[in-house]
């Protein structure tokens, strides 16, 4: 007992002061995309031709993201010879509405709107959700557990992670929902005791990602269940699914 305690007076304390105080991301952190003032030369389309999910279009000379199909692998910045756009270290990427991914110059990412005043006085104070890999690389899925670790310690916000979707408020779905995983995730929701939500998390559960087109694929939960928050990246910052969270709760 006494080694143990110790050893925890020597970690100190771990758990990150967010949202109190914005996060420390490191220099190569790739957020929000930031368009520049200058148009694409005419023809141009070396951005959306580099883009490996085809999630950038070129309309009148501008460049149009879709970030539920992003990689913010880079590659389009590197092709753009009049660096026509980057990437920010704006980790706030979610969106209630899959239309408002679509983010360009003429029309930025809008700031999230939080649930219902139903749902967030049934949600606000005691999340439950039971999370779903339905086919994913096992990336998502990570970075989701570690929002239970010491260091985001997602449980003082009052959002948990349970076993069984009888349990939980609603679902949390990573992958691009195979097809093997079709009915397992139509099960779980429907387990799931209304009123719920789902939450769509990373490139493949929101768009397909890179198995898009796939034959064994669904393109994501779009199509099979109703979804509440989309929260992009490949995969998501735990800060970014965090703070999605707790907008859509009215927390933040």
């Amino acid at each position: 007992m006494i080694r143990a305690t110790l050893a925890r007076l020597k970690q100190k304390h771990r758990t990150v002061a967010f949202p109190r105080t914005e996060p420390v991301l490191p220099a190569r952190f790739r957020g929000r995309p930031v368009f520049g003032d200058q148009s694409c030369d005419e023809g141009c389309c070396r951005c959306s031709e580099s883009c490996p999910t085809g999630a950038i279009a070129v309309e009148k000379q501008r460049p149009v993201i879709d970030l539920g199909r992003c990689l913010f692998c880079n590659d389009c910045v590197e092709a753009c010879p009049r660096a026509c756009l980057s990437f920010s270290n704006n980790y706030e990427l979610a969106a209630r509405g899959r239309k408002d991914l679509l983010v360009s110059a003429a029309h930025p990412l809008p700031d999230l709107a939080p649930l219902g005043n139903r749902l967030r006085r049934l949600l606000g104070r005691s999340l439950k959700l039971r999370q779903v890999s339905a086919g994913g690389c096992a990336a998502c899925e990570a970075d989701v557990n570690v929002l239970g670790t010491v260091v985001f310690d997602l449980s003082r916000f009052g959002v948990q992670f349970v076993a069984s979707p009888r349990h939980a408020d609603g679902l949390l779905v990573t992958g691009p929902v195979t097809k093997n995983m079709e009915l397992a995730l139509r099960k779980t929701y429907d387990a799931v005791p209304g009123p719920k939500i789902v939450i769509a998390l990373g490139a493949c559960a929101i768009s397909g990602g890179l198995y898009r087109g796939h034959t064994e694929a669904n393109n994501g939960v779009d199509g099979i269940l109703p979804v509440d928050l989309w929260i992009p990246g490949c995969p998501p910052s735990p800060y970014t699914t965090l703070s999605a969270i707790l907008r859509m709760l009215g927390r933040r």
